[in-house]
């Protein structure tokens, strides 16, 4: 049975512009495609999607669940059982935190009192998908050096950090109606990549293989998109033109 790509979009509740960036990087190559070049998928395609959509909700990057699935030493039982268990782990850690909020709204009512422990039941920020990825991608020591940076910061520093990011975020938004090489654009993108180097110490390669990753994961075209619909795409093809011009 082969099955067109907006069949399986609507199927399993994914866009068809993911389905086609999985082909692009040779996570997921369909097995056919119609005369009209439209892209089928077989039975074998959709396992494996289901396999992909796993690792997803367990937050693997996309690099990794690639070196994953296409290793020659992949057993997909295995892989199964994995799931399964980490989704078990992860169904009771959410248990705890929907305890450790109905028990909040009990303390908030006054019907109990919690201690400062109870308060964070549940919460756990060891795992850090983005570095994993930031790892993969340009090594141990950049991301060490980023986090050194970011953790010898005050908090007042931090959060002076933050809003300075969200106003260059916003400031970019105002600008994405235009050309990305644009010299308000380019001087927007400078202050970007200033910025991100008083946290770590990007390369002008580095810092367009990032603006990349806007658009390439989900997670971060979602969450920079917040300020303005395409803004990803923008900053993407922004950061590339100086990363491009700069090397010059």
């Amino acid at each position: 049975m082969s099955v067109k790509v907006k069949e399986v979009a609507d199927l399993v509740g994914i866009s068809v512009r993911t389905l086609h960036h999985y082909d692009a990087i040779g996570l997921l190559t369909p097995d056919g495609t119609t005369e009209a070049g439209y892209r089928l998928y077989s039975d074998e395609n959709l396992e494996m999607l289901q396999q992909i959509l796993f690792f997803r909700e367990l937050d693997f990057p996309l690099t990794k669940i690639k070196e994953i699935i296409h290793s020659p030493s992949f057993d997909r039982l295995e892989a199964l059982e994995l799931h399964r268990s980490m989704l078990l782990e992860k169904r009771s850690r959410l248990n705890t935190m929907i305890a450790t909020i109905d028990k909040t709204m009990q303390h908030a009512k006054g019907e109990i009192q919690m201690t400062t422990k109870e308060k964070f039941e549940g919460f756990d920020f060891s795992h850090n998908p983005y570095e994993q990825e930031a790892r993969e991608r340009w090594g141990d020591e950049a991301v060490d050096k980023a986090n050194a940076k970011a953790g010898s910061m005050s908090k007042d520093k931090q959060e002076a950090m933050a809003q300075t990011m969200n106003a260059i975020y916003a400031k970019l938004a105002g600008l994405r109606s235009g050309s990305p090489d644009s010299a308000e654009a380019q001087a927007a993108v400078k202050e970007w990549y200033d910025l991100l180097n008083q946290m770590g110490s990007y390369t002008l390669e580095a810092f367009k293989c990032l603006g990349q990753m806007y658009v390439d994961d989900e997670r971060f075209t979602k969450n920079i998109d917040r300020f303005g619909d395409g803004l990803a795409k923008f900053m993407r093809d922004a950061m590339a033109v100086y990363a491009d011009t700069n090397r010059k």
